[in-house]
């Protein structure tokens, strides 16, 4: 049978447990303004009865404690953390959207494009044309071509300096990865160490989650956490768990104590991917020297959103099919056909060297060439010539020409209108505007002299300008200017070769010379070429809205301003600005994405108030469901002040009544020991 004071055990027990669910509540309480804090509450369970061999067979023997447990819904977790990502992503967009609207944005406060264009092809030009020959209406007039250019640079500015501190983000957020990655690889350890003992971490292990909410806010998270079971008996498990972090897409941050680390590395000068990119913009490796997958389309978080916005380039970079390879040069030719390659007006390589993909390996570059030819089919072809770095840059990796037939890619395509796709839009439209324009004024007269150009770039190098020559001239590229430039060339060979040969047949002669009609038309052939090691650089593709300039010879003497067609026509004369005038309106005469000149901020603005507005709405869905579900979350795991006040009251009855029962079984037990002499 039980003992004589086994009744007294049991209310010990039920002492304890009321007493366990007391101080947790207190703790509850406590914790209840704690951010990350999960409501913690006692787990009990009657205790083993006894067998007394009495008719009733097992007795009660009161109540066990087992644990103090956090009351935590993971599924819920899993969704804060997932949408989290989201929140991040479109917090950063919305925030540098806005930016980048307000510097495009003509509100009659800023001169924006709309003002400055008005001013130089409606206000300047009416009173040039009111007064072709007058120098003082001539020098407004580049006054206000000299307001478009800086109204290009300062947004072009603006631009790279929202490029810039995207760059300067994504090394802070690398470096709080970083911070949290190394503390929870130690509350891992710490976690480990005490539930190795069968005690719940529940502090710690709150303190962890609040890390990962943290973190899926900067990146993607996945965690997996499972259980270490003993090598000696695979069935029974230990107590500790292997608690692992993967982010950016499954690339593993956290393995239990182990956590690895990401490093910002600048990109060297010859190593940029845009040709308007700031310089110094990061890559981020692992700290064993692999790279990290910053364009990783499953990656998120505000890390996604800080990419998109500096390197987006609505998905437009370099690709095409190697076609030749020449291991003596160290040259890597790649003929294309996406419409921004095919027309420089458009592209956005980088004119300082870079890196190139070729097939799967990486090599560097120093310059490139660009290459209109024409098939037997008379159908255009356009081809980049890359000069391969030299072992100083390249190391021990040589160009083979088993790189053939496979293809070739700068930089990645990030489906976003970030940084450089504005940049590119800028680009296009300075170059072509200033392309027709001064086409324009080079065709006129200014008194019995040609007219010259007005809009040039400044070189980065020194205070030189760019000359710009007709013969770089891609945008007017046809199979008739190739096949005159052969001729050319055919003639003067044929010529050449009559004065060494007097009465020769210089056309049979040619036409037995395959190597000479290879040699033409490969001259023939319309190349311009951009790059570190290149001299002969200097095209309007080097004119770009951050070095847009009015020519300084116009700029010292506004009299070579041109404003008649023809030479003999008097100096009052004005037919030329008419044709000026259409340049602003006529899509004929010059069309931007489908619209006139004159329409370039609509097209932008479009592009911008779309992202921006975008960027608004999703960040305020996300929040919403954030929200949402933190409510959720909240309602299992959060701390409710009346729930812990009626739990205070109820614990406590259990309390008082354990005691009661205890006083009672002392009065029992000493009325039967002390007075009846048992």
């Amino acid at each position: 049978m039980a003992s004589t004071f086994f009744g007294l055990n049991i209310a010990y027990t039920g002492l304890l447990a009321s007493n366990a669910s007391l101080n947790t509540t207190s703790n509850n309480i406590a914790n209840v303004q704690t951010v990350g804090y999960s409501r913690q509450q006692v787990t009990q369970q009657a205790a083993s009865a006894l067998r007394v061999f009495q008719t009733y067979g097992c007795a009660g023997a009161g109540v066990e404690t087992l644990a103090v447990e956090r009351i935590r819904d993971e599924f819920y977790d899993f969704r804060f953390w997932s949408n989290n990502a989201k929140v991040g992503e479109y917090g950063q967009k919305q925030y540098y959207m806005q930016q980048i609207e307000a510097y495009f944005d003509d509100n009659g406060k800023n001169a924006g494009f709309k003002t400055v264009f008005d001013q130089l092809m409606v206000t300047g030009l009416q009173a040039w044309m009111d007064n072709p020959n007058d120098n003082a209406t001539k020098k407004q007039f580049i006054s206000f071509a000299g307001s478009l250019a800086e109204y290009f640079n300062g947004v072009a500015g603006n631009l790279q300096k929202v490029q810039k501190d995207a760059n300067q983000e994504i090394k802070l957020k690398i470096d709080e990865i970083n911070s949290i990655a190394g503390e929870i690889a130690t509350l891992n350890k710490q976690i480990n160490t005490i539930e190795l003992s069968g005690v719940h971490a529940n502090e710690l292990r709150d303190r962890r989650e609040l890390l990962i909410d943290q973190l899926s806010e900067i990146v993607d998270v996945e965690v997996q956490e499972i259980p270490i079971t003993d090598s000696n008996n695979p069935d029974r498990e230990t107590g500790a768990n292997r608690y692992m972090v993967r982010i950016a897409g499954g690339q593993t941050l956290v393995d239990g104590n182990d956590c690895k680390s990401l490093e910002c590395v600048a990109r060297k000068d010859y190593e940029k991917v845009n040709q308007s990119d700031i310089d110094g913009l990061y890559d981020v490796y692992w700290g064993d020297g692999q790279k990290f997958n910053l364009y990783s389309g499953a990656m998120g978080g505000a890390l996604k959103g800080l990419v998109d916005l500096r390197d987006g380039n609505n998905g437009e970079n370099f690709m095409g099919e190697i076609t030749g390879v020449d291991t003596n040069a160290n040259t890597v030719t790649v003929d294309v056909k996406k419409h921004y390659l095919t027309d420089l007006n458009k592209c956005n390589l980088s004119d300082q060297g870079g890196i190139i993909m070729l097939g799967n390996q990486e090599f560097k570059y120093d310059s490139w060439t660009y290459t209109v030819s024409y098939d037997a089919n008379n159908e255009p072809v356009y081809s980049y010539t890359f000069q391969i770095s030299d072992s100083s840059k390249n190391g021990s990796l040589a160009l083979t020409e088993s790189k053939n037939g496979k293809m070739a890619t700068v930089g990645a395509g990030i489906n976003y209108q970030g940084v450089p796709y504005y940049m590119a839009q800028m680009n296009e439209w300075v170059r072509t505007f200033s392309q027709k324009f001064n086409d324009i004024l080079e065709s006129g007269y200014s008194g019995t002299e040609q007219g010259i150009k007005m809009f040039t770039g400044s070189m980065p190098a020194d205070s030189k300008q760019y000359s710009l020559p007709n013969d770089k001239r891609y945008d007017t590229e046809s199979y008739e200017a190739y096949s005159a430039r052969l001729e050319a060339l055919e003639k003067k060979w044929k010529d050449d070769y009559l004065t060494a040969n007097p009465g020769a047949d210089a056309d049979q002669a040619l036409q037995n010379d395959a190597a000479a009609q290879e040699r033409l038309k490969k001259e023939a052939q319309l190349t311009v070429s951009a790059g570190t090691n290149d001299v002969t650089e200097d095209s309007y593709f080097m004119l770009t809205a951050l070095n847009m300039d009015i020519l300084s010879a116009l700029e010292l003497d506004p009299s070579r301003l041109a404003n008649k067609k023809l030479i003999g026509d008097g100096p009052e004369q004005n037919d030329l600005l008419e044709d000026l005038k259409d340049l602003a309106s006529d899509k004929n005469k010059m069309s931007f994405r489908g619209s006139s000149a004159s329409e370039f901020l609509q097209c932008i603005l479009s592009d911008v108030a779309l992202n921006a507005k975008r960027a608004e709405t999703f960040y305020q869905s996300f929040q919403d469901i954030a929200y949402t579900v933190d409510t959720q979350r909240n309602s299992i795991s959060g701390v409710d002040e009346d729930e812990e006040a009626m739990n205070l009251v109820k614990f406590q009855n259990g309390y008082n009544l354990a005691c009661k029962m205890i006083q009672t079984l002392s009065e029992i037990y000493d009325r039967l020991i002390l007075q009846t002499g048992v």
